[in-house]
C-alpha cells in the first residue's frame, strides 16, 4: 500500500500532562520498626479490652501481650486511654484535608458536616469488630472523655485552617467558633434517637451562621 501523507490536524495539541506528583519517601528501616511495635501494642491493647473491658486490663498485661517492656508502651502512648485512639495524628490531618481540598462550591461548614458523618458517625453495618468498638468507648467514660477532648484538641489546628481558607485573620474569634462546635456537635448528637439527623440539624444552623457572616460560602 502506499504511504500518504496525513492531514494536518488543525486543532491546536493539548497542554502535556503534568509530571506525576513525587511519591512519599519510603519509611526508613528504623521508622518502620516503630511504627510496626506501635501498631503491635495498640492491636494488642484493643484485643484484651474487647475481650475484658477497659477497666479490667492493666498496662502490663498489654505490654506482655505485645512483648515489649512497659517502658516502651509508654513511649509510644503516655496514657492507658491513647492506646485505643492511636490514630489521633491521622484524624487531625484527615480533618484538614476535608476542609483544604473540599469540592469546589462547598461551604466549610458542608464540609465539615461530610467529614463528621463519614468519620465520627460511622454505623457497623455487620461489622461486629467495630460494633464492640464503638461500645468500649461510648460505655467507658474514661475512653468516652478522652475521645471527645481528643477531637477538641484539633480545635486550634482547625480554625487556623477555617481563616486560611476564608480569607479571615489569624486568631479569628468566629473561626474558633466555628472549628469548636464543628468538632462538638458529633459526640452531642451521640444520645439523640436518631444522630446522623442532629449532626445535620446542628451544622445547618452552623451553615446559616456561617453564611451570615462572611456573606457567601467560602
Amino acid at each position: 500500500m502506499p504511504r500518504t501523507t496525513p492531514t494536518p490536524d488543525p486543532t491546536p495539541a493539548p497542554d502535556p500532562a503534568p509530571p506525576p506528583a513525587t511519591p512519599p519517601a519510603p519509611l526508613g528501616r528504623r521508622e518502620r520498626k516503630k511504627a510496626a511495635t506501635r501498631r503491635a501494642i495498640a492491636d494488642a491493647a484493643l484485643r484484651l479490652f474487647l475481650e475484658r473491658g477497659y477497666d479490667a486490663v492493666g498496662i502490663r498485661e498489654i505490654a506482655d501481650a505485645a512483648d515489649v517492656s512497659t517502658t516502651t508502651l509508654f513511649k509510644h502512648f503516655p496514657v492507658k486511654e491513647a492506646l485505643v485512639f492511636d490514630e489521633d495524628d491521622d484524624q487531625e490531618e484527615r480533618l484538614l484535608t476535608a476542609v483544604r481540598e473540599r469540592p469546589a462550591g462547598q461551604s466549610i461548614p458542608a464540609a465539615l458536616r461530610a467529614h463528621a458523618l463519614a468519620s465520627r458517625l460511622i454505623t457497623p453495618d455487620g461489622d461486629d469488630r467495630l460494633a464492640a468498638f464503638r461500645h468500649l468507648v461510648t460505655t467507658t467514660p474514661a475512653l468516652r472523655d478522652y475521645g471527645q477532648n481528643m477531637w477538641l484538641r484539633h480545635t486550634t489546628a482547625l480554625a487556623r485552617v477555617i481563616a486560611e481558607e476564608s480569607g479571615r485573620p489569624a486568631g479569628d474569634p468566629a473561626c474558633l467558633a466555628l472549628a469548636h462546635f464543628a468538632l462538638e456537635a458529633p459526640r452531642a448528637a451521640y444520645s439523640h434517637t436518631d444522630p446522623r439527623e442532629a449532626v445535620i440539624s446542628a451544622f445547618d444552623l452552623l451553615e446559616h451562621g456561617w453564611k451570615a457572616l462572611t456573606g457567601k460560602h467560602p
